[in-house]
């Protein structure tokens, strides 16, 4: 698989599918990207398991915090690390001893490891590498183009504000991303021809 593009249906199916996430590396320290993401996904109505054995029998924003994967005493369904790239390829050896296997190894932005990704996918897990799930949620719910992030279009209409309270958007329509603009079809129907108001 290439790992420097990924289709945002492989994203989108994965994001869509796992509903028990373990995040390896995991801080409690409220400034840290480990734990905005943690939150953030907590939020969303993933299933978040905190993996650190500095956190190891703490609760982290209500839940429990191992150790280990082998610590886990339920299925997970994907390990998001938040390690540097050389402790990938051992944290891999542990999640393929997992029983059940969980179905998918995720790399931070940053993290990038070709042997662990070989290593996974030759054991038939998916692997995502120097990406955030909370960045690809969001951009794949179109909640992040809410405040005009990563939109692709200018308008002068103002946006629409989101709705109150922690949003759980659908990641199973297309993106806005890219979409044109009523104005911008207008404009194209008249340089073809077919005029238009």
């Amino acid at each position: 698989m290439n790992h420097d593009h990924y289709d945002d249906t492989y994203i989108r199916g994965i994001l869509t599918t796992v509903k028990t996430i373990a995040v390896v590396g995991v801080s409690a320290n409220i400034s840290r990207p480990s734990y905005f993401v943690f939150k953030y996904l907590l939020e969303r109505g993933y299933k978040m398991i905190p993996v650190n054995p500095g956190l190891a029998g703490q609760h982290l924003l209500g839940r429990m915090a191992y150790a280990t994967l082998f610590d886990i005493p339920e299925p997970i369904d994907m390990v998001d690390v938040f390690r540097a790239s050389q402790h990938v390829p051992a944290i891999v050896v542990e999640a393929l001893q997992v029983q059940p296997r969980p179905r998918v190894i995720w790399m931070q932005l940053r993290i990038r490891n070709e042997e662990a990704a070989g290593l996974a996918e030759a054991n038939g897990l998916n692997v995502v590498m120097n990406r955030c799930p909370k960045i690809e949620y969001g951009r794949l719910s179109s909640e992040i183009s809410w405040m005009g992030v990563n939109s692709r279009t200018l308008s002068a209409k103002r946006a629409k504000p989101p709705p109150r309270g922690v949003q759980r958007l659908s990641l199973d329509r297309v993106t806005m991303a890219g979409g044109t603009t009523d104005a911008a079809e207008r404009a194209s129907r008249r340089s073809d021809g077919q005029g238009g108001s």
